[in-house]
């Protein structure tokens, strides 16, 4: 049986937990606050009150926690889990950290002697709660057919990508499309209410067509409805824009539309909107719109 240390159980690490502990894998626990990790406690997954005795004896050490600050926050000292990890353990880093931040946590595995699996997903609440995500995975072939058992519980596709970093590296693409998208939408509905068009009559107009997409109707339809259950929350949506963003301006591309989708985004979090679902960036295109418009808009 694989044994897996899940370190970090909000919403994504909660869910991915219960996947694997239902697919018949060992799952132990630990987040701050530990009152994440001990609500998965009638799922049959072990809570361990630090980083380190959750990954003692663990195959798989997986990390999903906002950046690569938090991870390093835990990795290593008396409590961290680095030095704890079996000699044969692989850490596979899932969490979302950026090109600089992934390339650090490589070098930090190194520091330590041990294998890392750079493996961020794609994906939110619901299809993490359905063992649905993507997972792009990069590092050695070895330590990739070992995390398989893993990755079968939590998600639909894996794809291979090389060495590890191109996961990172696959993520910051992957987001600047996501992240364009939805600022799209918002900015879309923004301007339907602006010109008193009817946005679900919009979302109609397009359905089923070339020009319609799932983040269309998802998002756009929170907005109509004025609601926001978290998939995937602004805060964090805002964090990975930035992060595409910087990976892009490193390589000395302008990064326009990223850029605009990340300050839209916070325009949105930092009025009051961090805490629920990244549609919410609709409301940082309206405050910009009434800002410009003398309230008109």
């Amino acid at each position: 049986m694989t044994s897996v240390a899940l370190l970090g159980t909000g919403v994504m690490g909660s869910a991915m937990a219960r996947c694997a502990a239902a697919a018949g894998l060992e799952v132990g626990a630990w987040s701050v606050p530990l009152g994440d990790a001990e609500r998965l406690a009638p799922d049959g997954i072990a809570v361990h009150p630090t980083a380190a005795a959750a990954a003692a004896g663990a195959d798989l050490v997986v990390t999903m926690v906002p950046n690569a600050g938090a991870v390093e926050t835990f990795a290593e000292g008396p409590d961290g889990f680095l030095d704890a990890m079996a000699p044969d353990a692989i850490w596979v880093q899932c969490s979302t950290v950026g090109v600089e931040g992934g390339d650090g946590l490589i070098a930090l595995a190194e520091r330590h002697s041990v294998t890392i699996v750079d493996a961020p997903v794609l994906g939110s609440r619901v299809p993490a709660e359905r063992g649905r995500l993507i997972v792009l995975a990069s590092g050695p072939e070895d330590a990739l057919a070992r995390c398989a058992p893993f990755f079968a519980a939590v998600a639909e596709q894996v794809v291979a990508l090389g060495p590890a970093g191109k996961g990172s590296r696959m993520k910051m693409v992957t987001n600047t499309w996501i992240m364009a998208a939805v600022a799209s939408v918002a900015e879309t509905m923004a301007l339907a209410e602006a010109l008193d068009v009817d946005g679900a009559l919009f979302l109609e107009a397009i359905a089923g067509t070339p020009m319609d997409m799932g983040y269309a109707q998802s998002k756009g339809g929170m907005i109509v409805a004025r609601e926001y259950p978290v998939q995937m929350s602004l805060e964090n949506g805002a964090k990975d824009a930035r992060l595409a963003a910087a990976a892009a301006r490193e390589l000395g591309l302008p990064a326009r539309v990223i850029t605009a989708a990340a300050a839209l985004m916070q325009d949105a979090a930092d009025a009051g909107h961090g805490g629920v679902d990244m549609a919410a960036a609709f409301h940082g295109a309206v405050a910009q719109a009434k800002t410009e418009t003398g309230g008109r808009a």
